[in-house]
């Protein structure tokens, strides 16, 4: 067990059986009352944030999370399998922890697998990635009822928006977290 002096950004604590990891924390020292520890902490599973305070010198229980990159080698239905960069081992992991990174994940593609105690927990996807628009519908100059934007289809399956200019064919960046448009790639 540790204290609450040892609290940093990115330690990965276990409160109720739940893995929160520090967003955020202040060592406060009032004039007048003990000393406590401010907190924003995220779930390490849902993503959901939380503010919590603690008492100065308080025992929380710090839980070690190994990240590492691993390679996306393909998916069989509700499993997506990967390689570890370092030894090539091979790993499964279930659809309900990859989440919505499936929706930009190719193959070959690195990404960073958080482990605890041999379980994964979630994946972090690089923060942007050039995908190919394998559809859209053509794009007319004169409407503009819609911000200028227009669904398309890229090579992963996701659907995004992106300007009426785009083409089939043409190359995106796009952002990981949100599925925003970034910008066109040349080649």
């Amino acid at each position: 067990m540790a204290s609450t002096a040892d609290i940093r950004n990115g330690v990965v604590l276990s409160i109720d059986g739940q893995l929160w990891s520090i967003v955020e924390f202040q060592h406060v020292k009032p004039g007048k009352g003990g000393a406590f520890v401010r907190t924003k902490m995220k779930n390490v599973v849902s993503g959901k944030i939380i503010d919590k305070t603690f008492n100065a010198g308080a025992k929380v229980d710090v839980q070690n999370v190994d990240r590492s990159d691993y390679q996306y080698l393909y998916n069989d239905g509700d499993t997506f399998f990967f390689m570890d960069q370092r030894d090539y081992d091979q790993i499964n992991v279930p659809a309900a922890v990859v989440g919505d990174s499936s929706r930009f994940m190719l193959e070959n593609m690195i990404v960073t697998i958080a482990m605890h105690d041999g379980q994964p927990l979630y994946i972090e996807l690089p923060p942007s990635i050039v995908l190919q628009i394998t559809y859209t519908e053509p794009g007319l100059q004169g409407d503009r009822s819609n911000a200028g934007t227009k669904p398309a289809t890229v090579e992963t399956g996701a659907e995004i928006q992106v300007p009426l200019f785009l083409n089939e064919g043409t190359k995106v960046k796009v952002d990981t977290r949100t599925g925003d448009y970034l910008g066109r790639v040349n080649d």
